[in-house]
This record gives C-alpha cells, structure tokens and sequence, in this order.
C-alpha cells in the first residue's frame, strides 16, 4: 500500500490506546504486513503504555507504533498532532482510521451532564473534531498510492433498523418504554445513536468529494464488543452479550488489507453492509 515497495503502510488511528483502538494496533500489528502504526491518544501517557504493552507481547512484529497526542475536542491539538505527520513519511498517510469517539448519554442519566452538555459534547467528539481531522489530514492521504478513510460508526445508527424489535438488543435499543412523564432515568442512547448516524453523511460526503482521487472510504460497524464506551464496564458488557474488541480490530484490518474492497463506500459489519 505505500509508496514505494518495501515501506511500511503509513496508519494513524486516533484513540488507539484503548478499547477497539488498541485492538485495532493489535491486529495489524499481529499481520505479516509491515505497518508504521501512529497511535493516537488523548493521555500521551497512556498511549506510550498501550504501545509497550503491544510491543512487548509481540516482540516478533514488522511493524512498528509511534504515539501522537491528540483531543478532538482542541483545534491546536488537532493541528499539532497533524504536523507532526506531516514531518515524518515524507507527509504521507496511507490509511486514517477515524475511531476516537464517546457515548456521554450515560453521564447524562446520571445527572453529570445537561441535556445541551450531551448533545454538544457528543457532537464535537464524535463528528466536529473527525471532520477538522479528516481535513487536515486530506493532503498527506492524496500522496498516498493507495489511500484509504476508515470511519468508525455503530450498529444503532441505522435509521433503516430503527423499527426492529427482533433480538434482545434490538428490543432494548429500539423499545418503547411506558406512556407517561418523566421516562425513569430517561435511558437509552439517542445522542449516541444521533451523532453516529449523522457521522454516516460526513462519512458519504468525504467519499464525494475524494472519489476522484482515488481515495476508498468506508464506514465501520464493528458490533456489540465489550469495550470502556459509555462507562458501563466491559465485563457488564459482556454479560450482555458482547464480544471480545480483538474480533473489531481484526475486522478493521481486514478492510485496510483490502477485503472488503467491494464494500467501498459503505457502512459495513463483519458479514454484511449496514442499512442506512
């Protein structure tokens, strides 16, 4: 995928110290292609410990994880962050992986946020700070041979799906609760839910306007995986029924090695396209 035959594919993924990001690092790093992986992270800290612990379980690895700090919330963290790509692989990125995000609808239930602190806050990690990254990083991906835009969306941003009841998740996403005011807890995840849903346009609109340089984008639904999202815990999580983040690390990897090609364009689980 790089320039020139025996360089390592140039990847940056933000929020990759931890969860289905620091799965992500894992799986390509576990691949038998070379990669330089950036790990983007909002605690420097923790990035250079996610990465020592990634290097040092797999001391046999091609490629190698240099960590950037990064705050979607912050422009100058943004542009700092960019800069120092462009200093380093002669300013080219071979694949952005658009995976930093949060799910705030919980600290909500429990009063720590305010219903306008939800949804703006929801809206400037999730979509505001992806799109001021994915522009600035635009430039080094056209000097890449084989440029590729990952965006990390959620099984419940499906407006299609949003009448389904089948299946114990999507009776708890989708059912109603009792008539009456207030909801007890007023729970669910509508911001979460709407901000992912909204990520789907940015997500068609950088294919629009990059189609012509040859730039593959997709939008990933990796499923139910127990990660930190939301505070809930992932052993809580999993008692739910969720599955191991490796299983989503794996499946982006598969889209950066290019097999899931065909799918170009569109919101993709491990085994089918997502309704819109």
């Amino acid at each position: 995928m790089a320039a020139e035959m025996n360089e390592k594919t140039v990847v940056f993924i933000t929020g990759g110290n931890t969860g289905i990001g620091l799965a992500t690092v894992q799986a390509l790093c576990e691949s038998s292609t070379p990669y330089n992986i950036i790990l983007g992270s909002r605690d420097e800290q923790k990035g250079k410990d996610a990465a020592t612990t990634i290097s040092s379980s797999l001391p046999n690895t091609r490629s190698t994880i240099n960590v950037v700090p990064i705050d979607l919330t912050s422009d100058s963290s943004i542009t700092s962050a960019v800069s120092t790509l462009s200093s380093s692989h002669n300013g080219t990125l071979d694949v952005l992986i658009n995976n930093a995000g949060a799910a705030l609808d919980p600290a909500h239930s429990q009063g720590k946020l305010s219903t306008r602190e939800l949804w703006n806050q929801s809206w400037d990690i999730n979509v505001s700070g992806t799109q001021v990254l994915t522009e600035l990083c635009a430039p080094l991906l056209l000097k890449s041979s084989n440029p590729r835009l990952l965006f990390l969306t959620s099984g419940t941003a499906s407006l299609a799906e949003t009448e389904r009841t089948d299946g114990p998740m999507y009776e708890r996403i989708n059912g109603s609760p009792a008539a009456g005011w207030p909801k007890p807890g007023f729970t669910g995840t509508p911001a979460y839910r709407s901000v992912k849903t909204g990520l789907n346009m940015v997500a068609r609109e950088w294919r629009r306007l990059l189609r012509g340089d040859g730039v593959k984008v997709w939008l990933i639904s990796p499923g139910f995986l127990s990660t930190g999202l939301g505070g809930v815990g992932a052993e809580t999580l999993r008692e739910m029924g969720a599955g191991e983040p490796l299983v989503g690390g794996e499946f982006i990897r598969d889209v950066v090695e290019g097999k899931r090609d065909e799918d170009e364009g569109m919101a993709i689980r491990t085994g089918e396209v997502q309704a819109w």
